[in-house]
């Protein structure tokens, strides 16, 4: 006989639903191990059906440590919105995200591989597949550290976290996280130009040429041209020169200096379900 103490002591440990459990403990004659088994099997299976299913939808986690100089943040996929909003699928993003921040872990399969209730990460997310009948993936998995780590959640589905140096107390968190609202809204693509690849540059400076051309410019005056371009892309695509959103006057640079003399963005990681 399954006792409705013993379902409710699976479930805690496993997070399954109460008929999940029953039917598992049955299942095991009791056996609160081999019931646990029961239920990774059912995930697993689970899993498996659903591997080629989209998982676009889910939710961003962002923490830090106690004293904001780390931060992780993870994009927990699902497939639905439905489940993406589920207290058991809240839960365990929060758990995972506070394990990574912990570790400063930036490895999926090594955040896998951290425990949470004596429980693999894997385990737990393979548990919850069986729960919920969807597949469920850590989709993005980032850390930094800085003398300052700012984080920006904007709705439930993209996150930033800013590292910011040069200075410190509130003020500068404020700033970061002004910042961290640009980093959203404008996505760049590094801090500065230094941080673009050069394929990438090799690329705006021969589309620039291409386009100057077509456009009748003389041959001796591409260089330049495709030049003046190529810093406009860096303007427009990298953040401290950038022009600050709440006001265009100055760049994000200027409005940094404008807080702290020596204020700027070492790092930063962008996070969106979907992307």
């Amino acid at each position: 006989m399954v006792s409705a103490q013993d379902v409710k002591k699976l479930r805690d440990k496993t997070g399954a639903g109460m008929m999940d459990c029953k039917k598992a403990l049955i299942e095991a004659n009791g056996n609160f191990e081999k019931a646990i088994d029961y239920l990774r099997k059912k995930g697993q299976k689970v899993s498996a059906a659903r591997a080629d299913k989209d998982t676009a939808e889910g939710s961003v986690f962002i923490q830090t440590n106690a004293d904001n100089t780390a931060g992780t943040i993870i994009a927990l996929s699902c497939e639905t919105d439905f489940v993406a909003k589920t207290e058991d699928f809240q839960n365990l993003g929060q758990q995972i995200v506070d394990v990574a921040c912990a570790n400063q872990v930036s490895d999926i399969e090594a955040l896998l591989a951290l425990s949470i209730d004596n429980l693999s990460i894997r385990e737990k997310i393979t548990s919850l597949i069986g729960k919920v009948g969807e597949k469920i993936t850590i989709s993005a998995c980032k850390s930094l550290r800085s003398s300052v780590v700012v984080t920006y959640l904007h709705g439930s589905k993209l996150g930033v976290l800013a590292g910011m140096e040069g200075a410190q107390g509130n003020e500068v968190v404020e700033a970061g996280q002004d910042v961290a609202m640009q980093i959203a809204a404008m996505n760049p693509l590094a801090i500065d130009k230094d941080g673009i690849d050069t394929a990438v540059i090799e690329r705006e400076l021969a589309v620039g040429k291409e386009l100057a051309r077509n456009e009748g410019k003389p041959e001796a005056m591409l260089e330049k041209i495709a030049q003046g371009r190529l810093n406009k892309f860096f303007k427009e695509n990298t953040l401290l020169p950038q022009a600050f959103v709440k006001d265009n006057a100055v760049t994000i640079a200027q409005y940094l200096k404008g807080v702290a003399p020596n204020l700027t963005v070492t790092a930063f990681e962008r996070v969106a379900i979907g992307s």
